[in-house]
Formats: structure tokens, sequence, C-alpha cells
């Protein structure tokens, strides 16, 4: 019998959900690392912006590792949450978690990958401001 408290869970808030299509994929018919990355930043973008107020960007990704390959068809779910807010700085850990096109579960998710992205609050001149307080 599996312990439900073993079982890894997504963490944080489902902020993307897409489909990843065979114009996604690169020659041998998996969905690209470097598609995958674009949208897990346009997520931590999404969350970090809530907290910030406004404009953000991306000033470091740390350390990911590709679990298993994503299949055309796949429905593509990306978790934000939110874990540590400096002066101008958030960083937001990004989680991406698949449902096969054929799972017959239709509610089980598969983790294909993770990472911290680091995030600085930018003014409308494009220079790094504070993260108001009260985020």
């Amino acid at each position: 019998m599996i312990d439900l408290d073993d079982v890894p869970t997504p963490q944080g808030d489902l902020t993307l959900k897409l489909l990843a299509s065979r114009q996604d994929t690169n020659l041998y018919g998996d969905i690209s690392g470097g598609w995958l990355i674009n949208h897990m930043d346009q997520a931590a973008e999404l969350a970090a912006g809530r907290q910030a107020h406004g404009r953000t960007a991306t000033v470091a990704i740390e350390a990911m590792d590709f679990l298993s390959p994503v299949r055309v068809g796949s429905m593509v779910n990306i978790f934000t949450r939110v874990q540590e807010i400096g002066h101008s700085s958030i960083k937001i850990d990004v989680e991406v978690w698949i449902r096969l096109p054929q799972e017959r579960n239709p509610q089980e998710l598969h983790k294909v990958t993770e990472a911290r992205f680091v995030m600085v609050a930018l003014d409308e001149n494009g220079r790094i401001r504070a993260v108001p307080n009260g985020a």
C-alpha cells in the first residue's frame, strides 16, 4: 500500500497551464528544454510581479535537472512559490508537473523539473527598485 504522505505533490500555486504541441519539439520529438525554461521564467515573472506590484526581471536561475522528457500532448502545469523576499529581489521556486496524454488517472501528475528563479523589481526606467513592504 502506498503511503500518501510519501507521494510527491506540487508545491505552490498553479501559475501557468499549457498544452505541449508539435511545434514546440526538438529533433527527437520531445518538447525542448528551452521551451520549458521560457515558460518557467514567465511563471516566475508573474509570481514576482504580484509581490513587487509591477515590473520584474530574472537575474539568476539556480540549478535545474530534467527528470523526464515531455511528450507532445502533455498538459504542462507550472507551479510557483515565493521562497524569499529581499530588499529588491524575490526568490521564486518553480516546479513543472505534467499530465501525460494517455494517462488512465486524469489527476496523476509527473514532476519534470524544478528551479529557483531570482527576480529583481524594476522601476519604469528599468532600474532596480525596492520591493514594497507588506507585499
